[in-house]
């Protein structure tokens, strides 16, 4: 059974950086698109960044120029690292993985989210 594990949440103040991390384990399989969704109480789960195994990338309007996703040397890992964050960033932040992606819709494997606090 595949799991995505995140890790580097936590509380920033407004300008600060955090870097947060997602390994999938239990696949021996690649994944073709990993990516990060955020949500906030009551809204939708939006599309951060994602990055498939070509190295093609597609992010969310808000956070270009701030944010940098990119995929690790071991398999099946991806980084998120978020520079100049805002308080309008503070969500619960969700690695997800697809493993034959022809979208940017990542919907076959789900972390347990990792909250992201920025004060203001």
């Amino acid at each position: 059974q595949v799991q995505l594990v995140e890790s580097g949440g936590g509380l920033v103040q407004a300008g600060g950086s955090l870097r947060l991390s997602c390994a999938a384990s239990g696949s021996i399989l690649s994944m073709d698109a990993m990516g990060w969704y955020r949500q906030a109480p009551g809204k939708q789960r939006e599309l951060v960044a994602a990055i498939k195994s070509g190295g093609n990338t597609n992010y969310a309007d808000s956070v270009k120029g701030r944010i940098t996703i990119s995929r690790g040397n071991a398999k099946n890992t991806v980084y998120l690292q978020m520079n100049s964050l805002k308080p309008e960033d503070t969500d619960v932040y969700y690695c997800a993985a697809e493993r034959y992606a022809s979208s940017w819709n990542l919907n076959d494997y789900w972390g347990q989210g990792t909250q992201v606090t920025v004060s203001s």
